[in-house]
């Protein structure tokens, strides 16, 4: 009996020295060089990676989100945001891809709105419009890093401090923008401001998504929680009226293939060459709720958004033409990715009407957007 327990022992040793255990993944944040700006400063890249695997890539230079890699319904990973391999294509980007964009994200009628009595003036960057900011606005400026991880959830903290009168904007203002790479897959991303002065604020990450990795998106599926939407005139400025989605081709409540009837003869959609419109979420602005969902039957990867923000911008990359080249040389173009912006609704510093935007002394602007990954089978 001795003997052959003595022989068990040695089994066991000789399999446990043959056959180790796979390494249990753990979450971490790394730090690398990613090249300098054009002002010669250096930009870093922060990867977080979380315990499944999953890994977002964020740089000092906008606030960018670069990467991001999740598995498909096989457990493969790939990056699903559009983006450039290196620094150069960021510091030359036209279309803000994995950007913060503010002060102001989305239009602003006219480049001007009032505000206490006074009138402001930003640039126009966009036709007769300011768009995402002006010339220079968060995606083009250096933010600081910081940090911020905890057990089991890598984050990284950027911050930048916009002076009064930048791009015509008033009012000191501190920003703070928060990543955060959970084990539940769930990348979130946590919106701070305070100010010195009444000015208005409407910050957003505009991340282009490929779930497939396809030519286009068209055969994504999307759910958005909406019954209404913002319908613009031709210069995207919305009208003012808050519009039904039934019986058009804006309503998503179902989940429906982005490419269904992205052709259809319907005005709104010709205005903006596909999807580039405003959608008024039905949950309670502040709390945070299902915003929209992603499914792309190609590889089962899913996307599910949640936010406080009371709006979503959905863009379906119309004006992706083939001139950017982007990662491993990818050509990026027409609807070659699609853009989900949680913010609040476009031109509200002149619509009243519309969910206030504005930020004053003594108060302090947060918001949350959370994306969260899976895959179907």
């Amino acid at each position: 009996m001795m003997l052959r327990f003595a022989a068990a022992v040695v089994c066991l040793m000789i399999l446990g020295a043959c056959s180790k255990p796979e390494p249990i993944p753990s979450s971490k944040i790394e730090k690398h060089d990613f090249g300098k700006n054009g002002s010669g400063q250096d930009v870093d890249l922060y990867t977080l990676t979380n315990s499944k695997g999953i890994e977002a890539g964020v740089i000092t230079y906008g606030a960018r989100l670069v990467s991001l890699k999740t598995p498909d319904r096989d457990g493969h990973f790939a990056d699903i945001v559009l983006g450039y391999d290196k620094i150069d294509g960021y510091l030359k980007d036209t279309a803000y891809l994995g950007a913060i964009v503010g002060r102001y994200g989305n239009r602003i009628a006219k480049g001007k709105f009032k505000l206490e009595g006074q009138e402001y003036t930003l640039a126009r960057n966009n036709g007769d419009n300011s768009l995402h900011g002006g010339l220079k606005g968060f995606d083009k400026v250096m933010w600081t890093a910081r940090d911020v991880s905890t057990a089991g959830a890598p984050g990284i903290e950027m911050t930048y401090l916009s002076p009064d009168g930048e791009e015509g904007y008033p009012g000191n203002l501190m920003m703070k923008v928060t990543y955060t790479l959970t084990d539940n897959n769930e990348l979130k991303i946590e919106y701070t401001a305070t100010t010195d002065k009444p000015t208005v604020l409407n910050p957003t990450n505009h991340a282009y998504f490929n779930l497939s990795g396809e030519k286009d998106i068209l055969s994504h599926v999307l759910t958005i929680d909406a019954d209404r939407f913002t319908p613009v005139d031709s210069g995207l400025i919305p009208t003012g009226e808050l519009k039904s989605v039934q019986d058009t081709p804006f309503d998503f409540r179902k989940p429906t293939a982005i490419g269904a009837r992205i052709e259809d003869n319907n005005p709104q959609l010709k205005l903006g060459g596909g999807y580039d419109h405003n959608f008024v979420l039905n949950h309670a602005e502040k709390d945070l709720g299902f915003a929209a969902r992603v499914n792309d039957p190609k590889s089962g990867r899913v996307l599910e958004i949640q936010t406080t923000e009371p709006g979503i911008q959905f863009y379906s990359g119309n004006f992706l033409d083939g001139t950017i080249h982007g990662k491993g040389g990818a050509v990026y173009g027409k609807r070659s990715g699609f853009c989900l912006e949680t913010q609040h609704f476009p031109d509200s510093p002149n619509r009243p009407d519309f969910p206030s935007t504005v930020l004053r002394p003594n108060d302090r602007f947060t918001s949350t957007t959370v994306l969260k990954f899976s895959a179907a089978k």
